[in-house]
């Protein structure tokens, strides 16, 4: 193979270009795609911005679709010409993480995230699929590209989003914020049997896309309180699940505030505004999937100085490990949830708080049996009062 190709890269925080790259050569186990279409990420913009370090003239961008243009000699199942798509996460299913089902987190922390943050993104006339193999998917014929390549991503983020809410059938769902993650969102609580789907959105186009593909309530916060409004619909018992696409921290606590005591809330996104309160600091958010029924594990962190010093049997659910191909997981816990981010950087930045909401019942609590929201510690005593003020 010879010649050459353009690719949008990044040649500098806050500058790209689209440059000249030589068309690459497939290894033994890699594929070579020639793009037919291709999504541009948030994550791609935080890139940009500098939330993930990359060297000069990486390419960026990890949702694409195209044809295989070229196979390595050890890759079987497919042929040259074949349409695939292609996942923004390509493990290579053989290591200890990904055989103990942590495929996000090939060969380490965060390594099943390569386009851009290890190896050129796919936003190029052609790229390189790791582990060709496992991480080509077919497209079928009666799909278009165009329409295809939304699965390499947001289409799964949204849908795994609703998986890791655990939802039961017949349940209340509300989403917040209807931008493609989220539509997603809706659309994957319908397909999962939602009773009542509340979108929170303002904009009518995407409120009339909700509607379209799921959601029974709008409720548009330029109108009111959204946890009002939600409280309103749900007889003041709040939903049994919320999910938050947009990305910052007053529409996470608007999540803990509308869900039930026990309740999962996930968050799609690394809030975008730097907190400016322990509270809301312990509320940044790093991503992480963990496999459906896998064990809690503890993670320890040193405490900052500026964190309030927490009761040493103040109980903190252990940090779940990453699995598959979407980018969160939640886990119900006795005594409340943790919420971790998936790749480290932009929605997969790794930062250095993490979000521990837990309940207590005790009567006369200061918290008033609600949610107290506290920095992560060490678990001590896990069978202690699970509230930051006891």
């Amino acid at each position: 193979m010879s010649g050459t190709m353009r690719a949008f890269v990044i040649k500098e925080i806050g500058r790209t270009e689209v440059m000249e790259k030589p068309i690459p050569e497939p290894g033994p186990e890699e594929a070579v795609v020639r793009t037919t279409a291709a999504l541009i990420c948030t994550s791609d913009v935080h890139t940009v911005k500098g939330a993930l370090p990359v060297p000069g003239d990486r390419t960026l961008g990890h949702e694409s679709v195209g044809v295989i243009h070229s196979l390595g000699a050890a890759v079987t199942g497919f042929t040259e010409g074949q349409r695939v798509a292609v996942n923004a996460i390509t493990p290579c299913y053989r290591c200890s993480y990904c055989q103990r089902g942590f495929t996000s987190q090939c060969g380490g922390p965060l390594g099943g995230y390569k386009y851009t943050g290890q190896i050129d993104g796919n936003m190029a006339e052609y790229f390189v699929v790791p582990a060709a193999s496992a991480n080509l998917a077919p497209i079928p014929d009666g799909v278009e590209d165009s329409t295809a390549v939304y699965a390499c991503d947001m289409l799964s983020t949204g849908f795994m989003g609703v998986e890791h809410a655990f939802l039961q059938f017949g349940e209340t769902v509300a989403v917040f914020a209807q931008g493609p993650v989220g539509l997603s969102a809706t659309m994957g609580a319908n397909l999962m049997g939602a009773g009542q789907i509340i979108a929170v959105e303002s904009r009518p186009e995407r409120q009339a896309l909700a509607k379209r593909f799921g959601a029974d309530v709008i409720v548009d916060f330029t109108q009111g309180d959204p946890v009002e409004q939600i409280m309103d619909l749900t007889a003041g018992e709040g939903v049994d699940a919320a999910i938050e696409a947009f990305g910052f921290p007053q529409t996470f606590e608007a999540c803990v505030r509308v869900t039930k005591a026990g309740g999962p809330r996930v968050e799609h996104r690394v809030p975008r505004r730097e907190p400016r309160t322990a509270a809301a600091a312990a509320g940044r958010v790093r991503a992480r999937h963990e496999r459906q029924g896998h064990p809690h594990r503890p993670v320890p962190r040193r405490q900052r100085a500026d964190e309030p010093a927490l009761p040493a049997h103040a109980v903190r659910p252990h940090r779940p490990h990453a699995d598959d191909d979407a980018h969160l997981r939640v886990r119900r816990h006795p005594t409340g949830l943790r919420h971790d981010d998936d790749q480290g950087g932009q929605h997969h930045q790794a930062v250095d708080h993490v979000l521990t909401i837990v309940w207590c019942c005790r009567a006369g609590c200061p918290g008033g049996g609600g949610p107290a929201i506290i920095p992560p510690t060490r678990c001590r005593r896990p069978e202690a009062h699970p509230c930051a003020y006891h």
